[in-house]
């Protein structure tokens, strides 16, 4: 592997340029936001690109570039909200008008956010660090060596892509915090076939760091060996049963199930409104004993951390769930001084054209003491769900239906044959309280995660240990 060093620039540089500096932003914020009893100027620029690989050669190759501001006021439970994508005095001042139209403050202005964190993950850019044709090449090699693996691969397909943001949080207080967030990831795909039949295998890996992690022989291999061996196994799959049966879940990417079905019930603004299953119950028991859930935004490297918000405030690790008794909410500025309490780092958003709102950031339960080697045996008949793909959940019940992309059949505590066509369906408080069993194996997922909320789409990492569910209803097309 080639190391490549750039000369390193000042991050705040592409934000303070032309007609827009430190100075300025500072002035021009305290006179917009003057009536407001909180709210920031949100500065952004980002640079993206991607490559698509796929029958043998580059299919689409894109590089994007953008900046602006997102400026909000907040009045009590009111929000102004404007965006440009021109960073300029002018055009903030311009975004100050929408600003003056909220009703003025009546009371005491927010007090900034602490200055806590330390930096996550390094300033320097994936996208400079390594050429153009290394990163094709990569790509090219993947398919070249996931062919050569096994006579039954028929198609491969591979994307590499990296983000590069520069983000400064300006207050009217004088509060000002500035943060620079890497994203990389490599996705590999394996159509295998035999005997006319096909399926398919995936395998994705990525986090905030620099793209020599996924240049380093070990990665890509693994990706390919993962991507292989869960399409051959999908070849020898069989009709999933249907019915309520217990469950297996596998640990790391199967705590997507609980980001979606329960994490959203756990964001401040579902809870203050009342429209979360979550809503008012605070200590009281919403899960088997020895439930833990948190979400943590200070992991380093991982997917969805950040060394702030998106509203200046440091993450940290936030107790949900704690031995089955719900402990608390994730926090925006916004609704945490509406509900009395202190924001957790959770105020999140797109880009600079989107306003924040509670959002996750790496959501996962903690591991138990149980072998799961253990847990599998007290299976007599059930499915062991590895991994899963898409998903739909409702929000407000709870209620979720998720397919699962590689699973098994249990029998007399042992693995039996893959299945095909299987859909986990349930709601995520009732999934809480049928936990019969907590692996002490737990991990967080390999990096691939992304949250929808709102029309809003950011970077999420989820994890889970291995954990044994009773009563879970299971789609499929073959009897139990």
């Amino acid at each position: 592997m080639r190391a490549y060093l750039g000369a390193m620039t000042d991050p705040r540089s592409f934000l303070y340029r032309d007609t827009l500096d430190p100075d300025t932003a500072l002035r021009v914020t305290a006179d917009v936001l003057a009536k407001a009893d909180d709210g920031e100027l949100f500065l952004q620029y980002r640079r993206a690109e991607a490559f698509g690989f796929d029958d043998g050669r580059l299919k689409t190759a894109t590089y994007d570039t953008n900046a602006g501001f997102g400026l909000r006021a907040v009045s009590g439970e009111m929000t102004a909200f404007a965006h440009a994508n021109e960073l300029s005095e002018a055009a903030i001042r311009r975004a100050g008008e929408t600003m003056a139209l909220i009703d003025p403050s009546i009371a005491a202005r927010a007090a900034p956010p602490a200055r806590t964190n330390h930096r996550l993950y390094t300033d320097a850019d994936p996208l400079d660090l390594i050429p153009f044709a290394d990163k094709v090449n990569l790509c090219q090699t993947i398919d070249a060596a996931a062919r050569a693996r096994d006579p039954r691969v028929a198609q491969v397909s591979v994307s590499l892509s990296g983000t590069w943001s520069v983000v400064e949080v300006v207050r009217p207080d004088g509060f000002v915090a500035t943060d620079v967030r890497p994203l990389v990831r490599l996705n590999v795909s394996i159509v295998a076939e035999t005997n006319g039949r096909r399926e398919t295998g995936t395998f994705g890996i990525g986090g905030r760091y620099l793209y020599d992690q996924l240049f380093d022989p070990a990665t890509w291999n693994r990706a390919i060996d993962e991507a292989l061996a869960q399409a051959l196994v999908n070849l020898e799959s069989v009709a999933a049963p249907a019915g309520e049966m217990t469950v297996l879940l596998g640990p790391g990417w199967p705590g997507v199930l609980l980001h979606e079905a329960i994490g959203h019930g756990l964001e401040g603004d579902f809870n203050r409104k009342g429209t979360s299953a979550f809503s008012g119950r605070i200590g009281e028991q919403v899960a088997a004993r020895g439930v833990t859930v948190v979400d943590d935004g200070a992991i380093a490297d991982r997917r969805g951390s950040l060394t702030i918000d998106d509203e200046g405030t440091p993450t940290r690790e936030t107790i949900l769930i704690e031995d089955g008794f719900l402990k608390g909410y994730m926090q925006d500025r916004l609704n945490a001084r509406l509900m009395g309490v202190e924001p957790t780092g959770n105020g999140r958003r797109e880009s600079y054209a989107h306003a924040p709102m509670p959002r996750m950031t790496n959501t996962f339960m903690k591991g138990g003491q149980d072998d799961p080697a253990e847990l599998l045996s007290r299976v007599n008949k059930g499915i062991f769900a590895k991994s899963f793909g898409g998903g739909q959940v409702d929000i407000v019940s709870g209620k979720f239906v998720f397919s699962c992309t590689e699973a098994y059949l249990i029998e007399d505590g042992k693995l039996g044959a893959p299945i095909k066509g299987a859909t986990l369906i349930g709601d995520g408080p009732s999934v809480l309280t049928r936990v019969q069993g907590i692996g002490n194996d737990m991990a967080l997922d390999e990096g691939i995660g992304v949250c929808g909320k709102g029309g809003q789409s950011v970077p999420a990492g989820v994890g889970q240990p291995t954990l044994l569910v009773g009563g879970l209803t299971v789609g499929g097309t073959a009897a139990a």
